[in-house]
């Protein structure tokens, strides 16, 4: 896998449809979920996208970081998605990590919210998110805030 971190202006034409298809084909159509993809934020100067290719050039992973108060007052991770192609490779790990260490090298003192679906809480906590609201309907799908806790061993972050 190829992993790219870009800003908006650093994004090809051909990249940015490729994000846009692989989010709209998960978010939208593989999760019944009528919502405004398009929110604004992906333009914003600070937001980073996080891009999984593999050899070939084929978007298989992707997320978006926000900056501080975009979203939350913390840095977050979200639009977190993997192609059909890359499921079952632990791809959602490795762009987990890459998106975690890029926001806490980014914002270091910011940390690190997300608004994670309810059914993928587990995989959350073992990258070190707990909980820290009720469950919430977004768009219709369960959501829970998550934070991210720094391990209390500084060598690894997972």
């Amino acid at each position: 896998m190829n992993w790219n971190v870009v800003t908006f202006s650093q994004l090809t034409t051909d990249s940015l449809y490729e994000l846009l298809t692989l989010r709209t084909d998960i978010f939208v159509v593989e999760q019944a979920c009528a919502y405004p993809e398009l929110d604004g934020k992906d333009r914003h100067p600070q937001t980073l996208h996080v891009l999984g290719t593999d050899d070939e050039g084929r978007l298989l992973a992707y997320s978006r970081l926000l900056a501080p108060g975009l979203s939350y007052l913390q840095a977050s991770i979200g639009r977190v998605a993997v192609a059909k192609a890359g499921r079952g490779q632990g791809l959602a790990q490795q762009l987990m990590q890459i998106s975690i260490e890029t926001a806490l090298k980014t914002w270091p003192e910011a940390g690190i919210q997300i608004g994670a679906q309810e059914y993928l809480s587990h995989f959350y906590q073992g990258l070190n998110f707990v909980v820290n609201s009720e469950v919430y309907l977004e768009d219709g799908i369960p959501h829970l805030d998550m934070l991210f806790q720094r391990p209390q061993h500084n060598d690894r972050l997972y």
